[in-house]
């Protein structure tokens, strides 16, 4: 009787696929899980991931998908080569996102609908920036069920608010923030400091015509 030796199992960390298929689909992806990352930067339990590639079950290398972007609530952050279920507590992510490119197949995505509503996602969300579309599905008593008041919708779990406009998708912290590009903010940030040195210009120019008159500012 021959003895077969031990087979190690691979789950590599990549699939080889292109994290986004243009500009556009990239730059979503990186707006969701940057800004949700800074949602829960505070919450040590709390993972989030974008094109990470996600085995479900031990021993099933080819079961396996990388959402655009996911979130696992209970799982602790760190750096991860893939998403191994079963060294996640058997925690699925909860929530994940897909942005479409025009590359996008209906079969292919088909495929992810049926992966995650097997493998336990809650809750769901598509999005075409061509033909701005928003899809929504959530855990029912049925599988994973189209939402249906989308267009201003907040996501149970994670509490951000999607705002479908007649251009846009905008989404929203649960404090009312907007979701912003990295560009975006760095121009916020660039007008609160011109704000704030506008404001102390005219602090100064005040306590000077104050000094004019003979009045000590640090006395008001």
């Amino acid at each position: 009787m021959v003895i077969a030796p031990h087979r190690t199992i691979i789950y590599p960390d990549s699939d080889g696929q292109p994290m986004a298929g243009n500009t556009e689909q990239f730059q979503w992806i990186v707006l969701l899980k940057e800004n949700l990352e800074c949602l829960f930067a505070q919450d040590a339990n709390i993972f989030v991931a974008g094109d990470l590639l996600w085995y479900p079950v031990e021993g099933h290398p080819e079961i396996r998908v990388a959402p655009d972007a996911m979130v696992a609530l209970g799982r602790p952050k760190g750096k991860r080569g893939s998403y191994r279920q079963w060294e996640e507590d058997n925690t699925a992510p909860q929530v994940v996102f897909e942005i479409l490119s025009p590359g996008n197949r209906a079969k292919e995505m088909i495929r992810k609908l049926q992966f995650y509503e097997r493998y336990g996602v809650n809750e769901y969300y598509v999005y075409d920036p061509d033909d701005n579309e928003l899809t929504g599905l959530q855990r029912g008593e049925n599988g994973l069920e189209m939402i249906e008041t989308i267009e201003d919708w907040t996501s149970p779990l994670l509490g951000i608010r999607f705002l479908l406009t007649p251009d846009t998708l905008e989404i929203y912290y649960p404090d009312g923030r907007k979701f912003l590009t990295t560009v975006e903010f760095n121009q916020e940030m660039a007008k609160e400091k011109q704000r704030a040195n506008e404001e102390q210009q005219r602090a100064d120019r005040l306590a000077a015509k104050l000094k004019e008159l003979g009045v000590d500012p640090e006395e008001i």
